[in-house]
């Protein structure tokens, strides 16, 4: 393979050091000992890290996302899995209406749905409770999870499955010791994204969240629209580090090259 030339070198790192500026700042205004963002700034601080512990409202408003990411990622999986077969071995009318249908809200702006949401669930009088935003959330993460289960599920031989059958294995029996560990890399994936997106998710979330379900990005908004202290540099900069360190405990465990492409390790 063609090793680049210097040019292709220094467009490289000026490209990733646009990408990471950002992140360096912000980690770096999180050690600030002053109580307002500054950079740069006079002596470094543990403070604003001490502060997200004694601050009780971000502590459960990142618990409660965490449960929502995860509750919102397995039900998005769990619908998605069912429905990526269908449509990837079965030929019927209006198959691609129906894959349109479920990949629509990618195509949706936030906003809109965030107010769709909103004038639904008080219709029905279910706003304000933790599973009228899990519903919400299943809405928004179901097309990344279909999109790779939907790829996994393309071209899938289904010889295996048939000899299953035939040997007196009972359908969900095939399905799940033949057919799930042949598309796991996508299910995976699926949820790996639809966790991502659901505990990142802050525009549609706005309009549906209440006082008593306020998630982590909702309450990182309203804290900067409030104060202007690096509370949420610290909370950001845990984020990252988390992040940095799931992605390396998946990559050891499993493979990132399998959760998210499907390669082989």
């Amino acid at each position: 393979m063609k090793e680049n030339g210097w040019l292709g070198l220094t467009f490289n790192a000026c490209f990733l050091t646009f990408i990471l500026a950002p992140l360096v700042v912000v980690m770096l205004v999180a050690f600030t000992d002053k109580g307002f963002i500054s950079m740069p700034f006079d002596g470094a601080s543990l403070r604003w890290f001490r502060a997200i512990v004694e601050n009780g409202d971000i502590v459960s408003a990142f618990w409660l996302s965490v449960r929502l990411a995860f509750a919102a990622a397995t039900i998005g999986v769990l619908l998605a899995v069912p429905a990526a077969l269908a449509i990837a071995r079965y030929r019927f009318p209006g198959r691609a209406a129906l894959t349109s249908f479920f990949l629509s809200p990618m195509m949706i702006p936030a906003v809109v749905l965030g107010i769709a949401f909103l004038r639904f669930l008080s219709l029905l009088h279910l706003s304000g409770s933790f599973w009228s935003l899990v519903a919400a959330h299943v809405i928004i993460v179901l097309p990344y999870a279909l999109r790779l289960a939907l790829s996994s599920a393309v071209g899938l031989d289904r010889d295996a499955e048939r000899a299953a059958l035939s040997c007196g294995a009972s359908r969900f029996t095939a399905f799940r010791r033949v057919v799930l560990p042949m598309i796991r890399t996508g299910v995976a994936g699926g949820w790996v994204l639809s966790f991502i997106q659901s505990f990142d998710e802050l525009t549609m979330t706005i309009f549906v969240a209440t006082p008593g379900t306020t998630t982590l990005p909702v309450a990182m908004y309203n804290q900067i629209a409030q104060t202007i202290d690096p509370l949420v540099a610290s909370v950001s900069a845990v984020l990252i580090v988390g992040t940095v360190l799931l992605m390396m405990l998946l990559d050891r465990m499993v493979g990132l090259d399998r959760i998210l492409i499907g390669e082989a390790r």
